[in-house]
């Protein structure tokens, strides 16, 4: 980069007719040929132009014009510069490109290029020029004059400098700008309350505040103007709120010098004291960056641009791509109503991040400015609306002395002002509909873009959204655009954990990210390892000022006694969540005083309601209200809220029980003290056990990884749900959790829940066809139940005996032991356990040839499952006699069974139950000589194994259907299914 021989500030023919050409990099990036804008093209254009113009009348290489561009420069790129160096020309000497005269303005110069427009034409110049001057005058003794000068800097800006520009370039020297920005602001300010006018400073002061809470010096320069102005209780509040800030999100106290001015406004230290005051400055809304507030566009006097108070966009903004374009659209200006877009969710997803961003998107619609407040409603102090309003009509050019003392008045006087006006107001972080309310315009040319955690109830919005974590692939190229694309693309699996670990929400994301970024010799697998303890994740989310814990506690400690502890209860159970008579219980309230208090966390956006009635926490935000329960209400009392809940599961499965196999003797294994639910009927009961089966198998998982749990409860409940086999639901997920159990009791030395988790997994094994797996867990329940005296399990584990028995021993074996069985339920006195081992036997019967046998017992315990009102036994029973049925030929009866079977299955949803019986039914149409029927069942049930993930079944439909091709004589198709 070198100097042109060319004085700074030489004049240049001014192209077209000699209208000024002025550029404007203090905001969007613009132009302007005399009051007309010009069209400067897509964003890469205007990046190039921006590189030129931040070294005007310097030669810009080539190479220095690629790196400015890009990243890694496409191929060709050399030619793309050429091609938009040529299109700038045409616009911004249009005359001199139509007739090929020599380019004045953007020249080429060796082994680059020049933009050469004077030092005034370029508003970043004009600024930093004023600003050296008003040094140059203050080191003279001219107060004054340095004050007029600063005041003309600062009215410089119209927004965000370089707006809109994209690439690493662009974001440095915007965060330059935008540092030299504050500084420019804060010297301003410090020479008005020098001059005098505190009282006119406060607006202006309050909302560089709220921008940069962080900011000591502006921070003390509000509690002086606001001492000076007589209100040193409302200092003393600048201070206390400082102190809060900095505590929360950096740990620190605040500096010497605000301790100092605290120490002052409480002693009323004379030192503190105003000096005469000069005449205000003057405001006139609705400039526009190609009037007033445009470079070189000023007037006589001072005029204050249109505020521009957004926050800068995030460089690494990732996803949520439709959802922004969506919101974009709702913003636009000029619709029937005023546009008013509220979006809520948890702490830490993204909220005023994706807020700002939309609001840069859309801020060029909103010529006459763009008000942003951080209202704090998630804190313990939001802001008061009658100070916002204040800090908005300061920003809009009202003198303090004019703000009216009411916020009913002060209301007024801000729909006034913006009456007419295009301004867009991004009032962030809103505690509630009250708060927001006074804060909204009253002309449809304004737009409102409210966030909250909360769900703002009774506003007119437009639209509301509950924005959602970020989607897997999304959190993953968050934390690539923080942590680096190398480091990823080395451990893809390690950055998919890492970002599961973080819940997929974007404060979590970004702070792992940002650890990680800070300490560029870790693994991805090692962050991912750091956060794979739930007890440590919290902990490791945080750095700087990002702390997830610290996002979640602002709205825990909004919440009254009650809520707090309904959020931290309600947390206690694993799983996808909780019902609300489950919530009952954990909270041992009433069932309705339950819901109100979940449907009250659930509009403060601290849960998630997926449907009526059951409620659910982020994972990160139940980690966090699990320590709180440790912390306030001690382990042993979440302990004692699982087990409440765990006999809740198992009475209501009990209940189960009494409707879909009543006389069934396990119920009785339910505390006397735990009410039982009452279902209406077997199909209200079947409802309730599909949608909290998931639920009680995690709740009863998690009682048995605690050393401390109660596993005697958590065996009876797996014995209970052993009628999950029975229904086809969730077999694999039972037979873990009973193999988990039996191992804990076995270690705990607690032979009688041992032999209870045993005789499931008995069962759950003989499902799966694990014959050996299963003998031997018969075995050890025989005798655990001799021991232990629990006789009702004996007959079952002597009828699996026999079955697994059957490739093995003799046929009298087996018989024996089926008889043995038999006998011995009969014994017991109950009809259902009876009618089941019997029919257990008749299966017995079948495999060793005695079908006669086998159709009479089944005969047998059908009468006493109808006599019962079983219904699932019922079920169970055709199907025995159809089989029996088969084998002695009558294979049209045995059809008629089966298709009365499949009825009730499909009745009780127990899919994974129907290929079996399909097989069935499709080898009696087969003997009865229907292969085209047969063919028909077998491919159903073909379809449905594939579905419920059984394997054993799908190869038994397989076989099916490959026989019936054989009947029909498809022979290699056949053996292909056979295969």
């Amino acid at each position: 980069m070198t100097e042109i021989g060319e004085p700074r500030g030489t004049s240049v023919p001014e192209p077209d007719g000699g209208e000024p050409l002025r550029l404007g990099l203090l905001g969007p990036v613009q132009a302007w040929r005399g009051e007309r804008e010009l069209e400067l093209g897509p964003p890469q254009q205007r990046a190039l132009l921006t590189a030129l113009a931040l070294r005007a009348r310097r030669i810009v290489s080539v190479d220095e014009l690629l790196d400015a561009l890009w990243e890694e420069p496409p191929a060709r790129a050399a030619t793309v510069v050429r091609t938009y160096v040529s299109r700038l020309r045409r616009v911004l000497e249009p005359a001199r490109a139509a007739d090929r005269a020599q380019p004045t303005v953007l020249v080429s110069s060796g082994s680059g290029y020049v933009l050469r427009l004077p030092a005034d034409r370029v508003d970043a110049e004009v600024f930093e020029n004023r600003v050296a001057a008003a040094g140059r005058a203050r080191a003279a003794g001219d107060p004054a004059g340095a004050l007029g000068l600063l005041r003309e800097a600062c009215g410089l800006w119209h927004g965000e400098p370089l707006a809109g520009l994209p690439g690493p370039f662009a974001q440095a020297h915007r965060a330059r700008l935008v540092e030299r920005r504050l500084n420019a602001v804060q010297a301003w300010l410090e020479a008005e309350l020098e001059a005098g006018r505190h009282a006119d400073v406060i607006g202006e002061l309050t909302v560089w505040v709220s921008q940069y809470p962080l900011l000591e010096p502006m921070r003390e320069l509000l509690m002086l103007a606001l001492y000076r102005s007589g209100r040193q209780a409302e200092a003393l509040g600048v201070y206390a709120d400082a102190r809060r800030t900095l505590v929360e999100q950096l740990g620190v106290d605040p500096g010497p010098r605000l301790r100092e001015l605290h120490l002052g406004v409480l002693s009323g230290d004379p030192r503190l004291a105003a000096p005469v005051a000069e005449p205000a400055p003057v405001f006139e809304p609705g400039g526009g960056a190609g009037g007033a507030g445009g470079p070189g566009g000023g007037a006589a006097g001072v005029v204050l641009v249109p505020p521009a108070q957004l926050p800068a966009d995030i460089s690494d903004y990732t996803g949520r791509d439709e959802l922004c374009a969506a919101l974009c659209a709702d913003l636009a200006p000029d619709g029937p109503t005023m546009p008013v877009v509220g979006v809520s969710g948890l702490g830490g997803v993204g909220k005023s991040t994706l807020a700002v961003h939309v609001a840069h998107a859309v801020g060029g619609q909103y010529p006459d400015g763009q008000l942003y407040v951080n209202l704090r409603g998630a804190g313990a102090f939001p802001a008061d609306p009658g100070e916002v309003l204040a800090g908005f009509l300061g920003a809009l050019g009202v003198a303090d002395a004019a703000v009216p003392q009411g916020t009913a008045e002060r209301a007024a006087l801000f729909r006034s002002r913006l009456a007419g006006l295009r301004v867009l107001i991004v009032l962030d972080d809103a505690r509630d509909s009250r708060q927001v309310g006074p804060l909204l315009p009253g002309s449809r040319s304004c737009a409102v873009l409210v966030t909250s955690r909360a769900w703002l109830a009774g506003m007119p919005m437009t639209r509301q959204v509950g924005l959602e974590p970020l989607s897997a692939e999304e959190s993953v190229r968050l934390l690539t655009a923080i942590a680096g694309e190398a480091r990823v693309a080395a451990e893809p699996a390690a950055a998919r954990r890492v970002a599961a670990a973080c819940g997929f929400l974007p404060l979590a994301v970004r702070t792992a990210a940002s650890r990680l970024a800070a300490r560029p010799a870790w693994q991805l697998s090692h962050m991912a390892d750091r956060l794979a303890s739930e007890r440590r994740r919290l902990a490791e989310l945080a750095t700087g000022e990002l702390a997830v814990a610290a996002s979640f506690r602002l709205s825990y400690d909004q919440l009254d006694p009650e809520a707090a502890r309904a959020f931290r209860l309600l947390s206690l159970a694993d799983g996808p969540g909780v019902s609300s008579a489950a919530a009952a219980v954990l909270l041992e309230l009433p069932e309705p005083a339950a819901e109100r208090l979940a449907e009250s966390l659930t509009d403060l956006g601290l849960l998630s309601c997926p449907f009526p009635g059951r409620y659910q926490y982020h994972d990160l935000l139940r980690l966090f209200a699990r320590e709180l329960v440790r912390e306030v209400d001690g382990e042993a009392a979440g302990r004692a809220a699982v087990e409440r809940l765990l006999r809740h599961y198992l009475a209501a499965v009990a209940g189960l029980y009494r409707v879909v196999r009543p006389g069934y003797p396990f119920p009785d294994l339910v505390a006397a003290e735990v009410p039982e639910p009452e279902f209406a009927g077997p199909a209200e009961g079947l409802r309730w056990i599909r949608q909290e089966v998931a639920a009680v198998l995690a709740v009863a998982g998690q009682a048995v990884r605690d050393p401390e749990g109660p596993l005697a409860v958590v065996a009876d409940l797996t014995l209970v749900l052993i009628q999950l086999i029975d229904l086809g639901m969730a077999v694999p997920e039972l037979c873990e959790l009973a193999g988990r159990v039996a191992g804990a009791a076995q270690a705990a030395g607690l032979a009688e829940a041992e032999v209870r988790a045993r005789y499931t997994l008995m069962w759950a094994q003989r499902e799966f066809q694990r014959t050996s797996q299963a003998r031997a867990e018969a075995v050890r329940v025989v005798a655990l139940a001799r021991r232990t005296g629990q006789a009702a399990l004996l007959p079952g584990a002597l009828i699996v005996l026999a079955l697994t028995g059957i490739p093995h021993g003799a046929d009298e074996e087996v018989a024996a032991r089926c008889e043995e069985a038999v006998a011995l339920s009969a014994e017991l006195g109950n009809p259902s356990a009876h009618a089941f081992v019997e029919g257990m036997a008749a299966l017995a019967d079948l495999a060793v040839g005695r079908a006669e046998s086998a159709r009479r017992r089944a005969e047998r315990s059908l009468a006493a499952f109808k006599g019962l009102g079983d219904f699932v036994g019922q079920v169970h029973m055709l199907y025995a006699r159809a089989t029996a049925l088969h084998e002695l030929g009558r294979f049209e009866a045995a059809c008629e069974d089966y298709r009365e079977c499949l009825a009730a299955l499909r009745t009780l949803g127990a899919w994974d139950r129907v290929p079996g019986v399909l097989v069935g039914l499709a080898e009696s149409c087969r003997a009865a000589g229907r292969p085209e029927q047969a063919l028909e069942a077998a491919e159903q049930a073909l379809a449905i194994a594939r579905k419920v993930g059984l394997e054993h079944r799908r190869a038994n439909a397989l076989a099916a259907i490959g026989r019936a091709l054989f009947d029909l004589g498809e022979h290699d198709r056949g053996r292909a299914c056979l295969a």
